[in-house]
């Protein structure tokens, strides 16, 4: 997929024009963001990575617009894994609910810049080294048995307590007010400027966010090796992310199955890379350096087994949360 210059600098126009349009209409008066706003949101988003896809498919197949459908769906499952670090971090700097908005937009898009870094050293190395699929595989393999333990447990509010110590660190380096100020990031207080707490919770947004595209890109290079699908996918999964946070924030502890899913999918897309990489073999210690006969994973059916699956993870979820509630109300009657 050879993507000209001219469609790169396009793409970018069009990803900050919506930004800015979404900059100006929601916080051209700070608000609390309500659950009707946010879906309305996640809609436009929605609609904007289908027609973007579909554009993919009319200009360049259906094969590479089927590559881009797969990695934006995975992307934005597990960035939905996020929003449990962005509750905390929201809840612990106290963030007002008005100014919550500006502090996600910011955040992600510091997120988007630097995944955009990731997204080039990825595809550089891949380009020279094709055995580094071997490595992506074994990762996300890891990382699926990680996350299918972590079922259960409080592992996130642990991770961001260290990171939050981080955050007090910086806070002995960087004079920081007591309070905010507003939406604002920096202020003069008798001739000394100052970050407030604003500033320091978009960083935290958007660190918190880069940890989590340690396991995402893998996952995305496993799906499509293009740099431009790879990089759109991931903008418009983080475009829309925000307006998730508003919108299912209070629900994500009914998602009590999501852990297990996003295993699945990254142990899924892990065996797809290394089948791959068998098939495409250069290791000189390996079949002597030549290719196996290996079966592969066509774009097709990992997108059928990533809507499945988190179709199922949903489902069962909702329907233990359910029963977990009806059992509570019959204990309480008994």
């Amino acid at each position: 997929m050879n993507v000209p210059v001219w469609v790169w600098i396009a793409t970018f126009v069009g990803l900050l024009a919506l930004l800015a349009i979404d900059l100006v209409i929601v916080d051209r008066k700070p608000h609390e963001v309500t659950i009707g706003e946010a879906a309305k949101w996640v809609v436009f988003y929605v609609a904007c990575a289908v027609a973007f896809g579909l554009g993919i498919w009319y200009f360049s197949g259906g094969a590479h617009a089927g590559e881009f459908f797969a990695g934006y769906i995975t992307e934005y499952s597990l960035s939905v894994d996020n929003l449990f670090i962005f509750v905390l971090i929201m809840s612990s700097f106290a963030v007002p609910a008005i100014h919550q908005h500006k502090v996600l937009l910011i955040g992600i898009l510091l997120a988007l810049i630097m995944r955009g870094l990731f997204i080039a050293l990825g595809a550089a190395v891949i380009s020279q080294f094709s055995w580094v699929f071997y490595l992506f595989g074994a990762f996300l393999i890891y990382t699926a048995y990680k996350q299918a333990r972590s079922y259960g447990h409080d592992e996130d509010d642990e991770g961001f307590n260290k990171e939050n110590a981080a955050l007090r660190l910086v806070r002995r380096i960087v004079p920081v007010t007591d309070e905010y100020h507003d939406a604002k990031s920096f202020v003069k207080i008798n001739g000394r400027r100052m970050v407030t707490p604003m500033f320091i919770v978009m960083i935290a947004i958007g660190t918190a966010d880069l940890m989590f595209a340690v396991d995402s890109i893998p996952a995305i290079f496993g799906l499509t090796k293009h740099p431009f699908l790879v990089f759109t996918a991931n903008a418009f999964a983080l475009m829309g992310l925000r307006q998730l946070y508003f919108l299912i924030g209070g629900l994500l502890s009914k998602l009590v199955y999501l852990a297990i899913g996003l295993s699945v999918i990254l142990g899924f897309i892990g065996v797809k890379l290394i089948l791959e990489a068998l098939h495409s073999n250069s290791l000189p210690f390996i079949n002597g350096g030549q290719g196996l006969h290996v079966p592969t994973i066509s774009i097709g059916l990992s997108l059928s087994v990533i809507v499945v699956v988190l179709a199922v993870t949903t489902v069962a979820s909702l329907l233990k949360v359910r029963r977990d509630a009806r059992t509570e109300v019959a204990d309480r009657v008994g």
